[in-house]
């Protein structure tokens, strides 16, 4: 038994550590094979049952369809995201997933960005793709980490658009005023004053009411939260209930509501304007940051501060506590 080089300038390990027990498997260059015959060696004087795994030549579609099925489907979005994932390996030409390269990744993201796809949907996808090997990795499924080491793109962040107490006022009206369906409107207000995500709302029923407060269960982070209503609003929710029946899906109307207006909103926001408007006029009105938090149900306070800047004394101790500020109180009391 040895390592011999082949006439094609690979070397072959031809390896038999114990009677009866031989492996055979060609390499690159002679390192790999002395490698893999002093492994089989030391594997197999503590194992004798060891064998090296063959080469795991599984294709990417295949990869996706095992995490679908063990991990996907636990997911509220699971099946969207497979098949976001299916599609994403078609373009990628459903490569040996163990091969894939992430220039190939990079290539197929910068080819999509330049068709039109948002920046935010193409590090969701490479999310989507990374977990994959990720999940599947730490589940013993593959038995190599991902080969993707390639960076989501760095986001611009963007400014929150929130309504004005005339821009809720006139929203309300219209939905009032011309109604495809009598829920929008109740849902509006349950947004407004709960910061409620449009779903979340929607999904209200009353048996979730409990002693003032309304219980929100469907939640994007899986929590169950709380939040207190006032008397009269909570009052106004039961009645609509026995007028109208339960709320049903009907972001339509509110969105037709949004076309009556006089204010147009950003892009993407629509319903979430709501919820931005909630948070940034608890925040204007001096309400505190960790309870957002908890309101709005995020998991880390790096969302929540995003609304920080509308603080009335938002980093207002910049001006007193700066290296400057004696030298500058002094100046201003020389100036008349």
């Amino acid at each position: 038994m040895a390592i011999t080089k082949l006439p094609d300038g690979r070397w072959k390990a031809d390896v038999e550590p114990i009677k009866g027990k031989r492996f055979r498997k060609t390499f690159k260059t002679k390192g790999e094979a002395q490698r893999f015959e002093a492994t089989c060696r030391t594997k197999v004087s503590h194992e004798p049952d060891w064998s090296p795994k063959p080469k795991d030549k599984r294709r990417l579609s295949e990869l996706i369809e095992h995490w679908y099925q063990l991990h996907g489907l636990t997911l509220s979005n699971g099946t969207q995201r497979h098949a976001i994932l299916v599609e994403y390996a078609k373009s990628l030409g459903n490569p040996i997933a163990r091969n894939l390269d992430g220039s190939a990744v990079a290539r197929l993201r910068s080819a999509q960005l330049k068709a039109g796809l948002a920046p935010k949907t193409a590090n969701n996808r490479l999310g989507y793709l990374k977990a994959v090997y990720n999940q599947l990795h730490e589940m013993g499924v593959i038995d190599y980490p991902s080969p993707i080491k390639l960076r989501p793109i760095k986001l611009q962040e963007k400014t929150l658009s929130y309504l004005t107490l005339d821009q809720i006022e006139e929203l309300l009206s219209a939905l009032d005023s011309r109604p495809l369906s009598p829920h929008p409107s109740m849902i509006a207000r349950i947004c407004l004053a709960t910061g409620a995500r449009w779903g979340e709302a929607q999904a209200l029923t009353p048996d979730r009411i409990n002693q003032g407060s309304i219980v929100f269960a469907n939640t994007k982070s899986k929590r169950v939260r709380t939040v207190p209503i006032a008397p009269a609003l909570l009052n106004q929710l039961v009645q609509h209930w026995k007028r109208y029946g339960p709320f049903t899906n009907c972001m339509n109307g509110f969105r037709k509501a949004l076309e009556l207006v006089s204010f147009k909103l950003p892009r993407g926001q629509a319903s979430h304007v709501l919820r931005h408007t909630f948070a940034s006029h608890f925040i204007m009105n001096g309400g505190n940051i960790v309870t957002l938090q908890k309101v709005l149900g995020h998991s880390s306070l790096t969302m929540t501060l995003r609304y920080a800047h509308l603080s009335p004394d938002h980093l207002s101790e910049a001006v007193r506590l700066n290296p400057l500020f004696d030298r500058l109180s002094t100046q201003g009391e020389g100036i008349k």
